[in-house]
């Protein structure tokens, strides 16, 4: 009989079963033991004088910037050297549109490789700079396309690049060193991004050869016409969307010339790669790309000349949204439609806007609903009772043809208003009976028949 059935092995058998187990076990326990002995940061550390040093700026830079884990790997690994601008340079000699750029979220690699330009992997303290007669000391940074160059000047004056080191050996621990600098580094590749963006490369307009006109009585396309380059389009944007649900956008229609004034595919991609990236977007994000093919139809759209407004829903709101709400046919574009405001708005206007007004009501791509706004509690409050929401993170994405304001909830059409919408496109479409009245003899003409009926005639 087999002793195996019973649960007993031969010795053969269980030296093999043995021999597994130890080549299992024993890499997971050198795994576990090296993650356990990753270094720890204490409180003495470099980076810890950092964000609690005079240098509030550069600290707060850091922060926006998501580098602390790296940067406590780096110090875990090596001593650092932090060459750190004063407050009055990132505060006030600090360009404004630049120090905006580099703040939008969508802008954060940029950020990051200018911080990282300002680090060495290496301790350099005051006494290893070279002498006046030496040339340049060159170093790399954690930012690997960028590096440092060390010098003295005739007057014995520390420089970094083109910047006077104004208090070397400022803070200094066991793990690294700090030397204040006059001025903020600026690494080559961060200030062409910078330039790109602001001279609007990648959205200039072209001159397009006409428009169209369009006739009020049947919205068809006459004789095109001359347009300025960069005019808004000709026909309502609702003309130029997709029948439907847009599973299947169709081309906008655009000038007799060439189309696509605007590199609207790439200005769309661009706006979701920031909400992946600013984070708690990614089911809005999954919508527009995956679920849907909307965000095709945006891109075509701004292509034409037209902007937007997105009223994106986070991704809290947007667990709970139910499968009945879902699952209905065309059921996500029609709420992402009822998202979408023609215009270009930014947080600033419609606080503006429902600051002096009131009551704001702004037209959706879902016609003919529109969503309601008002200021509630400092912040601009969209939709009505329960289904109401605030805005939550303003001015996600703004680049003159696009806005992204984030919201804490997800808005649908008030069910009043569906009800008197559907009244009025039935008075719409039912046509008017005109019923004829019977017409009715006057008192002359009944009197004459009497008279005439008592000598036997018939009236």
């Amino acid at each position: 009989m087999d002793p195996s059935i019973y649960g007993v092995c031969n010795h053969k058998h269980f030296s093999l079963i043995l021999l597994l187990l130890l080549m299992f076990i024993l890499p997971l326990h050198s795994h576990s033991a090296s993650s356990s002995t990753s270094p720890q940061i204490n409180s003495n550390s470099i980076l810890v004088a950092l964000l609690d040093s005079h240098y509030t700026e550069l600290a707060e830079l850091v922060e926006k910037a998501l580098l602390l884990q790296k940067l406590e790997e780096a110090v875990g690994n090596h001593n650092i050297t932090i060459f750190a601008p004063r407050n009055h340079a990132l505060e006030r000699d600090l360009d404004p549109e630049f120090k905006r750029f580099l703040l939008e979220p969508r802008n954060l690699n940029s950020l990051q490789t200018l911080l990282m330009s300002h680090i060495l992997p290496t301790r350099i303290p005051s006494t290893a700079w070279p002498p006046a007669s030496t040339s340049a000391l060159r170093h790399t940074t954690l930012s690997s396309d960028y590096h440092l160059h060390l010098t003295t000047n005739s007057s014995g004056h520390k420089t970094v690049d083109s910047a006077a080191v104004l208090r070397p050996d400022d803070v200094v621990r066991p793990d690294g060193v700090i030397h204040g600098i006059e001025r903020l580094l600026i690494p080559r590749s961060v200030q062409e991004d910078f330039n790109r963006r602001r001279s609007l490369r990648s959205i200039a307009a072209v001159l397009p050869e006409g428009a169209p006109e369009v006739d009020p009585r049947t919205h068809r396309l006459k004789k095109p016409a001359p347009v300025p380059a960069g005019a808004p389009p000709v026909l309502p944007i609702y003309d130029a969307m997709a029948p439907g649900p847009s599973l299947a956008p169709a081309p906008a229609p655009g000038p007799g010339g060439p189309r696509h004034h605007f590199n609207g595919e790439k200005q769309v991609k661009d706006f979701i790669q920031t909400l992946l990236h600013y984070g708690g977007y990614n089911e809005m994000a999954d919508i527009l790309v995956n679920l849907t093919s909307l965000a095709t139809e945006m891109g075509r759209l701004v292509s034409e000349g037209y902007v937007l407004t997105v009223l994106a829903p986070n991704d809290e709101a947007m667990a709970k949204l139910t499968t009945d709400q879902l699952s209905e046919p065309g059921a996500p574009e029609q709420i992402i439609y009822y998202h979408i405001i023609p215009e270009y708005q930014t947080e600033e206007s419609m606080y503006n806007a429902v600051r002096r007004f009131g009551k704001i009501r702004y037209d959706t791509l879902r016609l003919p609903h529109k969503v309601a706004a008002q200021e509630a509690d400092g912040s601009v409050k969209f939709g009505n009772g329960d289904g109401s929401a605030y805005l939550f993170d303003p001015d996600i994405y703004t680049d003159g043809r696009i806005s992204v304001q984030g919201i804490d909830g997800v808005l649908f059409p008030r069910e009043e208003e569906e009800e008197d919408n559907k009244a009025a496109a039935r008075s719409r479409t039912t046509p008017l009976v005109k019923v004829a009245a019977k017409p009715r003899r006057g008192k002359l003409m009944q009197v004459a028949c009497g008279m005439l009926g008592a000598f036997g005639s018939v009236c």
